[in-house]
């Protein structure tokens, strides 16, 4: 069985080494090959600096850095405070269960759709100034730079919108292997207020629990394309929309100095990461002086409780923004400052049938196709690590997390030439290779901890009754876990049908899906239209979710209703 099992996880980690690992590190070869200077496809056979000057020669790289560090950084920081702060507040009056189901429709939403949502309530004609406006006395919408203003900060508070759920959802998954109340109780017996219980006790357990999920939110921060696109600043944006528009810039020449720029987006999450790894070990420094000095400190409860505040208005603002995009979606006249519309109409859904219906068509295969091989990797790796008897090693962690710490920005040119070279750019086989990159490893972290969290006895009587590997897998391992496997489906639709820059490189801009319309009609003038690709694609993750609750509860329904009528 042992044997088995590691020949099971060789192959696994060799499927995976080739097929996930091999095509990053090929686009990040070609891609620095283009920057310095090497394309042959233009007559470019000699290294050279020209793309780097051409690079810094570029109006506006300056300001597009600037942003990016701005809002990379600042909406990651602010998020983690927030959610910080949350928690302590709220977690002793919070149930697990509870805190995941509220926070569920924020996670599922892909970043798109809640962009062009949020588009529709901060903008100057948008839901917030149609409230406001009987109190400000405006009869027409406001000249102010909402969405798309120079700091970018329509662009932070998306990207906080998005990561400040998802970081208490980490946050509390983290509490849950930490005594909190027993901690709680002994620092408030020595005089401590709950805020400082929590700097000085918990954080410092919880940090090393979700310090890769933080990293991968500055990276996804420091390097977004569509929630950029639809609400960041446009002369000049941040880098990595900069970049996405120099690759697809009609002359050929700008290769060069986008691949360079891609190279630079790939240093900036390098070196953030870095700076996290040093004030990690600052702040360890600092802690234990703080700690030795003694002393209560000051109170934080009103911290937390501002931090609460700040939370709740923006999940607030994220109901608002989905609840617009249906709105928008059967609006038919809609004069501002009125808060609903006049009319309702089901025109914008009829007038573009024919676009969506093939968007959705090729949404649908995108996804089905990279969750149904995500989940049998990542169902083979468990059970070959099961059948080897060996845990997961740390290399084998950073393999998963490395796709989402890589900027995509950074090599999917770069694996664009490579599919090019072996014909496969530019068809449905390319994106679907290409969203596996990204899919697989949030599959795989869904799934892990509740493959290891089931019962191992289990599994022994099977065996004890005469069932071999391959049936304890069909008739007694998925059975057990057919709601965890399907959560991972679920979590792995929302991140396929979000996928942006794979879908429009690989698919060399002719395989349309409700991502790449959406972010593209978020820059027209119909709202209406826009509204219904938004709400396709904020429409998919929540079916997904809810076909991974109601399975489970149908075949499980009958198991139930036994144990109800054997109870006293």
């Amino acid at each position: 069985m042992n044997h088995d099992g590691r020949l099971l996880r060789a192959a696994v980690l060799a499927g995976i080494g080739l097929g996930l690992i091999t095509p990053i590190v090929i686009g990040l070869w070609e891609t620095g090959r283009a920057a310095f200077g090497i394309l042959p496809a233009l007559g470019q056979e000699v290294a050279s600096l020209e793309p780097w000057q051409a690079l810094a020669a570029l109006p506006g790289i300056g300001t597009s850095l600037r942003l990016t560090l701005i809002t990379g950084f600042g909406s990651t920081l602010l998020s983690l405070l927030l959610a910080t702060g949350f928690c302590a507040a709220v977690h002793a009056r919070m149930r697990p269960s509870a805190g995941a189901q509220m926070l569920t429709p924020f996670l599922a939403i892909p970043h798109a759709a809640m962009a062009v949502g949020l588009a529709f309530v901060l903008a100057p004609s948008g839901w917030i100034a149609r409230m406001l406006a009987p109190l400000a006395g405006w009869d027409r919408p406001p000249d102010i730079a909402t969405v798309h203003d120079g700091w970018g900060l329509a662009l932070m508070i998306g990207l906080m919108v998005k990561e400040v759920p998802f970081l208490l959802l980490v946050i509390l998954s983290a509490l849950g292997q930490i005594p909190v109340a027993r901690h709680m109780a002994a620092g408030r017996a020595l005089g401590y207020g709950r805020g400082i219980v929590w700097i000085k006790i918990i954080m410092p357990q919880v940090w090393p629990l979700i310090r890769l999920p933080v990293w991968v939110v500055l990276a996804y921060a420091l390097s977004v394309v569509d929630m950029a696109i639809i609400l960041g600043p446009s002369t000049p944006p941040t880098l990595a929309v900069a970049v996405t528009r120099w690759f697809t810039d009609p002359d050929p020449a700008m290769i060069l100095p986008a691949s360079a720029g891609a190279i630079v987006q790939a240093g900036i999450v390098a070196l953030a990461v870095a700076l996290m790894l040093v004030a990690e070990a600052l702040g360890k420094r600092l802690g234990r002086w703080w700690l030795r000095r003694g002393g209560r400190g000051l109170s934080a409860e009103p911290g937390l409780w501002a931090a609460s505040a700040v939370t709740m208005a923006l999940m607030a603002v994220g109901v608002l923004a989905m609840v617009s995009l249906v709105v928008w979606s059967l609006a038919w006249r809609w004069s501002y400052p009125q808060i609903l519309p006049q009319s309702w109409s089901l025109k914008p859904w009829t007038g573009a049938q024919d676009g969506w219906m093939r968007a959705l068509a090729n949404t649908l295969l995108l996804a089905g196709a990279t969750v149904g091989l995500s989940l049998a990797l990542a169902i083979a790796w468990l059970e070959g690590e099961d059948r080897a008897r060996r845990a997961r090693a740390p290399w084998a962690e950073a393999l998963i997390y490395l796709p989402l710490l890589i900027p995509q920005i950074g090599f999917l040119y770069g694996l664009n030439v490579g599919f090019l070279q072996i014909g496969l750019s530019g068809g449905i086989i390319a994106v679907i290779w290409a969203q596996a990159l990204f899919v697989f490893p949030y599959v795989m972290i869904a799934l892990s901890d509740p493959w290891r969290a089931l019962d191992p006895r289990v599994i022994r009587v099977a065996a004890a009754l005469g069932a071999g590997p391959g049936r304890r897998l069909w008739a007694v391992k998925l059975p057990m876990l057919i709601r965890p496997i399907l959560t991972a489906a679920a979590i792995g639709v929302s991140v396929s049908v979000a996928q942006y820059l794979p879908t429009l490189f690989m698919g060399a801009g002719r395989i349309a899906t409700l991502t790449t319309e959406a972010v593209t009609l978020s820059s027209g003038s119909d709202r209406r239209v826009t509204g219904v690709y938004a709400s396709l694609q904020a429409g998919l993750p929540f079916a997904a979710y809810l076909a991974a609750f109601l399975i489970p509860a149908i075949l499980h329904r009958n198991r139930r209703a036994l144990t109800g009528a054997s109870a006293p």
